[in-house]
């Protein structure tokens, strides 16, 4: 396939982020183009925890059946603690919220679905929306910054150690230099927009010169994927994490909970002893000793083991210093690496890939300025700040922790993108006691289950692809708003508002991602440029000179 020459959005990096980012800009109709490095998805299970708010942001993709087909079932989300396998003095706990049936605070509660089985259903959807689009074995060799026509003469690059901006602070784009790691062929493409979904080691990151913040090396593990019939040993305590106490080490994983397991022994890199960095990498090929592991922390020495394959990992805590550097985004384990003690690590970026694909859109489309792309790390960033600090507890905690399911659904922004009432109190970016009501700008739409609503079975369906007014259903002046909006060239849909908690008269102005940008009283009778006001300060849309 000959690659374009020219793109909205180039995105780095093919895993669940990149790919989720590719489908959701699919839906808004933005040009781009995405490349992986790797030949194919991942091997590896690595990440497994698909949290409530990332199955809605699937749900909207129309994804979530397929999801939970590929993932565990329900009744098998526990997670278990005791020696070893078959200890029998182990407890198993249950996920935080509970909700398995969509009558809760989501209609899209989480599961288990380890990467390697959930890549692959989203880049099915990825290449079935933009066949051309989605190509892996292509690496991102380098990139530069294409100069504004304002500033022709000064052309700004990325270099390893820093960054060189225009006089005014904004390129024009990027050219990026790609490599199809099969035939060697090296292509030039122009994107207006990089972003960077490539990873803790994060090319884009690295050469954009934005740094990273935060400690390294608090765990490394050797993850070995298996076979070995255990599911009859685990039949009465058939969990999707198995956590191994004193004498135990590490813990396993399940893939299937039948025949398929991970299993993450930890080791000391600087210690020979426990598997130390020279002979992990020696114990990586020896599948004999390998076996002996996974046996002996099973506590099943008969056990006939087949390994795999192995990877090993470091857990890090870290932030990026930015998300944006003039066209260029990060996104993902690029922009955050967190702690894998709560599950949280994949479904923030996620999330990432939620709240920057429909600003892209916007700004692509020229409905919005520029200044609404630098919401995003506003938004986005403390929430990851508190996921990392959430993690990284459940690091120490030498009781347990709990996994919640439904942290994510209770974030709640605070930027230009959303109008909030000044005399509201400031909150943290998440509500790990989920005991603040929703219905207030900046959080996400509550789930209320619908019926007589054709295609719609939860508030959250009312959700996209553009903005939606939900109001009152005799407000027929919020529809004058909406069509005064829509023919400026802003245009919403408006829904008809079901008991949300909010006052009768309010109606709800909710973005593509589903949060609520403004909650507003009945528009005055005089001004039906009320509701289009609105969304020119969300949208960082100058107001129209007057004198013009």
């Amino acid at each position: 396939m000959e690659f374009p020459a020219t793109t909205s959005v180039l995105i780095a990096g093919g895993g669940p982020v990149g790919l989720t980012l590719s489908v959701l800009l699919s839906g808004y109709g933005v040009p781009h183009l995405l490349v992986e490095a790797h030949p194919g998805t991942a091997r590896h299970p690595k990440a497994r925890g698909v949290s409530a708010r990332s199955m809605e942001i699937l749900r909207r993709c129309g994804l979530e059946e397929e999801v939970r087909q590929a993932g565990l079932p329900a009744s098998q989300v526990y997670f278990y603690r005791g020696r070893d396998l078959v200890d029998p003095d182990f407890v198993r706990t249950g996920v935080a919220g509970g909700d398995t049936d969509g009558t809760g605070r989501t209609p899209s509660p989480g599961l288990i679905c380890s990467q390697d089985a959930l890549e692959p259903v989203l880049l099915r959807r990825a290449r079935e929306l933009a066949p051309d689009a989605v190509r892996f074995g292509t690496r991102l060799l380098s990139f530069t910054e294409v100069p504004s026509a304002e500033a022709s003469s000064v052309r700004a690059s990325f270099t390893q150690a820093s960054f060189t901006q225009h006089d005014d602070g904004q390129g024009s784009g990027v050219q990026a230099q790609l490599e199809d790691r099969i035939t060697g062929e090296r292509h030039t493409v122009r994107a207006d927009w990089l972003v960077g979904c490539d990873g803790a080691a994060s090319t884009v990151r690295e050469t954009a010169g934005i740094a990273m913040e935060g400690p390294t090396g608090l765990g490394h593990f050797l993850s070995v994927r298996f076979e070995a019939p255990l599911g009859e040993v685990v039949a009465d305590r058939a969990s999707a994490a198995y956590f191994l106490t004193a004498p135990g080490r590490g813990g396993f994983l399940a893939v299937d909970n039948d025949r398929h397991w991970i299993y993450q022994h930890p080791y000391d890199p600087d210690d020979p002893g426990s598997a130390g960095r020279e002979d992990a990498a020696t114990l990586r090929t020896d599948h004999r000793r390998l076996a002996a592991l996974v046996r002996d922390a099973a506590g099943l020495p008969d056990l006939p083991v087949t390994v795999r394959d192995t990877m090993t990992w470091r857990m890090d805590a870290r932030l990026a210093t930015a998300y944006r550097r003039s066209r260029v985004l990060l996104a993902g384990d690029a922009a955050h690496a967190v702690p894998p003690t709560g599950g949280h690590g994949m479904n923030t970026g996620i999330g990432d890939a939620d709240n920057l694909a429909w600003k892209l859109a916007a700004v692509v489309s020229g409905t919005a300025g520029e200044a609404l792309l630098d919401t995003y790390e506003a938004e986005r960033r403390p929430v990851a700040r508190q996921v990392i600090d959430i993690s990284l507890a459940n690091s120490r905690a030498r009781a347990g922790y709990r996994i919640d399911d439904e942290l994510l659904l209770t974030a709640a922004y605070r930027s230009t993108a959303v109008l909030t009432d000044p005399a509201s109190p400031v909150r943290p970016p998440l509500d790990p006691e989920h005991e603040h009501p929703g219905g207030a700008p900046g959080t996400r739409l509550p789930h209320l289950p619908l019926t007589g609503t054709p295609g719609a079975s939860s508030t959250l369906d009312l959700v996209g692809p553009g903005f939606a007014l939900l109001a009152p259903a005799e407000a027929s002046a919020w529809q004058h708003q909406a069509d005064t909006a829509t023919a400026a060239g802003l245009p919403v849909t408006v829904r008809p508002l079901p008991p949300v908690p909010a006052p009768q008269s309010t109606a709800l102005l909710v973005r593509p991602d589903g949060h609520i940008a403004w909650r507003a009283p009945h528009p005055p009778a005089d001004d039906d440029t009320y509701l289009l006001a609105a969304l020119r300060r969300i949208l960082s849309v100058p107001a129209p000179d007057p004198s013009a």
